[in-house]
């Protein structure tokens, strides 16, 4: 059994949930999704790519950051890999009225596993690499591995960019940022009349097992060393960050 297959993801009930209240607990979602559609129009749009936008979505979940992109370019040709059967099928019907979508079911380990035996051709290069909170959930050297999966698979020019939570530098500082995201919880819940309180998920999240943030300055030295140019944080708000680079 993988680790995905052991993590809370793996569960159809879990990812029901996250996809239904992901507005709510997800720390400034809707600023995270315009900076990326900002991204993409300033660095994609006007980049001389032939043919349409080559996109990978790495765990892409229910489809969003591929919905987002398709607000600024409805040409792309997206390819969306999650671990989850539940998340892709969601995202299947949410990209259903797009054409040139392809959906692919692996874990993360599934694709490094097989890059190192040469069974990944089906994955060809793309313009743009984009992620979501998915990342977090392997150890540090399996991002490293990841990154340089990254980097070999996109075109001269292209970019990654990754919508991510991280380990803050002190304990301190992480302690404050889980109050921050619980504050910014609780005045979200109010504004979306919701019925369920997601107070707890802060320290959920601190405790859960399947979690493995690293602290920003190693992810942005992890691209670095992949081959990455450009590498900077392009936001963070607590814990919650956007980083990536171009190769």
């Amino acid at each position: 059994m993988s680790e995905f297959e052991k993590s809370e993801w793996a569960e159809a009930e879990h990812a029901k949930e996250f996809m239904e209240n992901a507005e709510i607990y997800i720390l400034e979602r809707k600023r995270l999704f315009s900076i990326l559609r900002s991204f993409y129009r300033y660095f994609i749009m006007d980049n001389e790519f032939k043919g349409p936008v080559k996109v990978l979505d790495l765990g892409c979940g229910d489809g969003a950051l591929t919905l987002e992109l398709l607000k600024e370019d409805n040409q792309i040709n997206a390819t969306l890999v999650d671990g989850s059967l539940e998340m892709l099928e969601n995202a299947g019907n949410n990209l259903k009225n797009y054409g040139g979508m392809d959906f692919v079911h692996k874990t993360f380990q599934d694709l490094l596993e097989d890059q190192l035996n040469e069974k990944d051709r089906a994955l060809d290069s793309f313009n743009l690499v984009v992620s979501s909170l998915a990342i977090h959930h392997i150890h540090f050297e399996e991002k490293k591995s990841l990154f340089q999966y990254i980097y070999d698979h996109l075109e001269f020019g292209g970019f990654f960019l990754n919508i991510e939570t991280i380990k803050a530098p002190t304990d301190e500082l992480e302690s404050w940022y889980r109050v921050l995201w619980s504050e910014w919880i609780s005045e979200n819940q109010e504004k979306l009349n919701a019925n369920k309180s997601f107070q707890y998920l802060p320290e959920q999240y601190k405790d859960n097992p399947d979690n493995n943030p690293d602290k920003l300055e190693d992810q942005l030295d992890a691209l670095k060393s992949a081959g990455f140019s450009q590498v900077d944080c392009y936001y963070k708000y607590g814990i919650f960050s956007i980083y990536g680079g171009m190769k």
